[in-house]
């Protein structure tokens, strides 16, 4: 859906250009056993959208060629891929770092009590959704029952050696309940180890906090709402500059299920291709022995999102909120 897309790409935002490719983030589809209220995916058990065995392979491929150091698995739930597996397993053999946006509750589905511990044999980073520590504020989100599966999850992890062991990193992310931006990630981080620890016994290694994009399913609620136009001012004003270098699309590529290439997720939702040598639509094909390093970056208002107040990216908040 591009519901919002007229109303973001009328807002300017400050040129971007490419530094050096350091991560891959392919979405294997758009399959969920959840359908989250901020996702920005629009994710769900009802979406069909998944990558066909080829890609995964050219995705290996393009690892290999450009000796790119991470690969960031996305969806969805990008476990539910059969290729999942594949893709983890071979780029771990090219001793490529592999991490995976988990949403926790898929280690209990039927059919998957093996994942966790296949993801730590092979020491995949995980970067697991817990959008509170609070039961009804996750169950706001995500829906009744989530938080004790991912209570459950967490605690299974933590049993594997995740949060402990060095080699098995477990990060959370957390996304505000509406349209306000997130807090100071070092303080919320700190409340999040202090409860789960003391009312679950669960740890963890690093919190990312992440502002709501104002795309797909969060963004069609604002314009519902009539909140869209405010949200949008919330994130211009909280703009900063020194957040500009930080962002994730300057070192990283979003893959689609098709192949096709993004600047990051949030583009290829609105369905924004990468623009290069002037081609409409760019496959991850087209660039095997290519370097994007200086190629400009498509921008629009939602890229607010990734530079208002601490920052948003991958890796969660660029800088400490000013006081």
């Amino acid at each position: 859906m591009r519901d919002t897309l007229p109303l973001l790409d009328q807002i300017p935002f400050p040129a971007l250009h490419r530094a050096r490719l350091d991560t891959l983030q392919i979405n294997l589809g758009y399959r969920c056993n959840q359908a989250c209220f901020h996702c920005h995916v629009n994710a769900g058990p009802n979406r069909t959208e998944e990558m066909a065995a080829d890609v995964a392979e050219l995705a290996l491929a393009f690892l290999a060629r450009r000796k790119v150091a991470t690969l960031d698995i996305t969806g969805g739930a990008p476990e539910l891929n059969a290729n999942f597996r594949r893709l983890v397993t071979g780029a771990r053999a090219l001793g490529v770092k592999v991490m995976d946006r988990c949403n926790l509750t898929i280690l209990e589905q039927p059919g998957y009590e093996d994942l966790a511990g296949f993801l730590a044999a092979n020491e995949v980073e995980i970067v697991a959704s817990m959008p509170c520590y609070l039961e009804s504020n996750v169950e706001a989100q995500r829906g009744k029952g989530v938080f004790d599966e991912s209570i459950r999850g967490l605690r299974q992890l933590n049993a594997l050696g995740y949060g402990r062991d060095p080699k098995l990193v477990l990060n959370l992310v957390y996304n505000p309940q509406g349209p306000s931006l997130p807090p100071a990630q070092i303080a919320l981080e700190a409340d999040y180890k202090r409860v789960l620890g003391e009312r679950y016994g669960i740890v963890f290694n690093k919190l990312f906090v992440l502002a709501n994009m104002p795309i797909q399913r969060f963004g069609s609620m604002l314009v519902t709402k009539g909140e869209f136009d405010s949200y949008l001012g919330l994130l211009q004003d909280a703009h900063l500059d020194a957040n500009l270098d930080g962002v994730m699309c300057r070192s990283l590529i979003s893959v689609d299920y098709k192949g096709y290439v993004f600047d990051c997720d949030f583009n290829q939702m609105l369905d924004l291709p990468l623009p290069f040598a002037g081609r409409d639509r760019v496959h991850l094909s087209d660039l095997l022995d290519e370097d994007l390093a200086g190629n400009a970056i498509r921008v629009a208002g939602h890229c607010f999102g990734c530079t208002a107040g601490q920052g948003s990216s991958c890796g969660g908040a660029l800088k400490e909120a000013a006081e």
